[in-house]
C-alpha cells in the first residue's frame, strides 16, 4: 500500500469525520504552502470540532462548554474549507470516487481521508439497551451525565480505566452528596493496563476517600429493568446487586471502521493502513482511532498526532518518513490526582527495578530499566519528573552513570549524566540499593 502518485494542489480533498484527528490535520494543512486548495469536511455532530479530552473537567464543572471549542465555523471559511455538519457519509463509490451522505447528497473526491474515530464498546449483557444507560464520548453524553448528577440517586460506572475514573470523579464532583457513585472494574486493580499494584492501590484509596465506591474483580452479568424500561440495578457475576438509577459504560472503544469495510478496503479490527496512512486504495487514507497499523489500534492522542504529521506531508506532495510506533505516556485527568505512567506495568526477570515510596506524602515512584536504559515508569503524587523519564526512554539513553540518582528526579540525574558524558572515564558509584523504600 504505497501512495501511487504525488498529490496535487488542484485535487479535491474530502475528510470524513470532524473530530480531533481531523482538526489537527486541517491545522497542519493550512500552514503548508502546497496544501490542497479544495478541502471539504463532513462531520456527523452538529458543532465544529472540539477537544474531547476536556469532557471530564467539563462534566466536573471546572470548564465552560466554549472552552472545548477548537475553532469556530468562521475559521473553516477563512481557510477555504467547506464544512458540512450534522450529516454522515453512508457509502463510498471507489470506482467513481463518489460519496453518498445520509441526507442523500453526492460528493466527489480526488483524495479521501477517513477519520471517523471510534465509539464506546457496550458489554453484551441483558439490559444494556435500557433507558438510563449512557456512554461518555461526546458533548451530548456530557450533557446527559450532568443531568444525572443534578438528579442525584445511584450512578454506576462500568470500567475502571482512564475514561471510567474521569467520568466517576466528574459525576461525584458535580453531584455532591445527592449522588452515590460506584465504579465496577473487571480486573483486580484500577487502570491495570497502565499501573502497577502499588500505584493502583494508592489511586483506589484516594478515590474511596472522596466517596467513590470501588468494586474491583467485579464482572457485570446483567442490568435489571424496573418494569418500565428503565434500569434500576446491576447484577454482578457473583450474584450481588447494586442499585443503579443510571449506568455509564466506559469499558473500551470500537473503531468506526465499517465505512471502509463496506467499501472493500483492507480491514482487520479497523481500516488497515501502511506507514503513510494509505489504505489498500491509493486514493484513500485512514487516520486515528478508525485505522490499524501493524496490528495496533488507537485510543490516545499522542500516536494520532504523529500520524497527522505524516499524512499532512503526504497530502501536500511530500515524501515523509513513514509513521512508526513509539511508547505513549498516560496521565489521569482528575483534579487533585497526579499520575504519570508508561511502559510495562510489572517487571520481568530481565528488568532492574528502582522503587521509592513515601507513606507520609503518598508519593510513589517505580522505574524499570533494561541494560541501563529506562523502559517504564509509574509515578503517583509527585509527577514533576515524569516527562524527563519519558524523554530518556524515547531516546534510549544509557542511564548507567546516573542510575543511583534516578529516584531523586531529573535535576540531579541529568547533571550526573552530563558530567559523565563530559568525563566518560569517571565512574559514579553509590551505596544506594536497587530498591529504596522511604522510612
Amino acid at each position: 500500500m504505497e501512495t501511487a502518485s504525488r498529490c496535487s494542489q488542484n485535487e479535491h480533498l474530502v475528510i470524513i469525520g470532524n473530530g480531533m484527528a481531523c482538526h489537527r490535520l486541517l491545522e497542519a494543512l493550512v500552514k503548508h504552502p502546497q496544501r490542497p486548495r479544495r478541502i471539504t469536511v463532513v462531520g456527523e455532530e452538529p458543532v465544529p470540532a472540539y477537544n474531547r479530552i476536556l469532557l471530564s473537567p467539563l462534566l466536573a464543572g471546572e470548564l465552560a462548554p466554549e472552552a472545548l471549542t477548537l475553532q469556530d465555523a468562521s475559521w473553516y471559511a477563512d481557510n477555504n474549507i467547506t464544512l458540512t455538519l450534522g450529516d454522515r457519509v453512508t457509502s463510498i463509490d471507489r470506482e467513481r470516487r463518489l460519496l453518498i451522505t445520509h441526507r442523500g447528497d453526492t460528493l466527489s473526491y480526488d483524495r479521501l481521508v477517513i477519520a471517523t474515530g471510534s465509539r464506546p464498546t457496550l458489554p453484551a449483557v441483558p439490559g444494556i439497551t435500557l433507558d438510563g444507560v449512557h456512554t461518555f464520548r461526546d458533548l451530548r453524553d456530557a450533557d446527559a451525565l450532568e443531568a444525572i448528577a443534578q438528579q442525584g440517586g445511584n450512578a454506576v460506572v462500568i470500567g475502571g480505566g482512564l475514561l471510567g475514573l474521569e467520568a466517576a470523579e466528574g459525576l461525584r464532583k458535580r453531584g455532591g452528596s445527592a449522588l452515590t457513585v460506584s465504579v465496577l472494574q473487571r480486573s483486580e486493580r484500577l487502570m491495570n493496563r497502565q499501573l502497577d499494584t502499588t500505584a493502583a492501590q494508592l489511586l483506589e484509596a484516594t478515590l474511596r476517600e472522596r466517596g467513590i465506591t470501588i468494586e474491583t474483580g467485579a464482572s457485570l452479568a446483567a442490568l435489571e429493568d424496573n418494569g418500565h424500561g428503565q434500569v434500576q440495578s446491576v447484577t454482578l457475576s457473583d450474584g450481588r446487586k447494586l442499585a443503579a438509577d443510571s449506568v455509564i459504560v466506559a469499558a473500551g472503544i470500537t473503531p468506526n471502521a465499517e465505512l471502509g469495510q463496506q467499501s472493500g478496503l483492507m480491514y482487520d479490527r479497523a481500516i488497515v493502513v501502511d506507514g503513510h496512512l494509505t489504505t489498500s486504495d491509493d486514493h484513500i487514507y485512514a487516520l486515528g482511532e478508525c485505522c490499524q497499523f501493524e496490528q495496533h489500534t488507537y485510543g490516545l492522542v499522542e500516536p494520532i498526532w504523529r500520524q497527522v504529521e505524516v499524512l499532512a506531508a503526504v497530502l501536500c506532495g511530500e515524501h515523509p518518513a513513514a509513521y512508526q510506533e513509539a511508547p505513549t505516556a498516560t496521565k489521569l485527568k482528575v483534579s487533585g490526582v497526579s499520575l504519570f505512567a508508561f511502559g510495562p506495568t510489572e517487571p520481568a526477570a530481565k528488568h532492574e527495578e528502582l522503587r521509592y515510596q513515601d507513606p507520609e506524602t503518598g508519593d510513589y515512584c517505580r522505574l524499570l530499566l533494561h541494560q541501563g536504559r529506562l523502559i517504564g515508569a509509574v509515578l503517583y503524587g509527585d509527577t514533576r519528573h515524569g516527562p524527563w523519564y519519558f524523554e530518556q526512554a524515547l531516546a534510549a539513553t544509557d542511564l548507567t552513570a546516573c542510575r543511583h540518582l534516578l529516584l531523586f528526579g531529573a535535576t540531579d540525574a541529568q547533571t550526573a549524566l552530563d558530567n559523565h558524558l563530559d568525563n566518560p572515564l569517571d565512574t559514579l558509584s553509590s551505596p544506594l540499593s536497587l530498591t529504596r523504600e522511604a522510612a
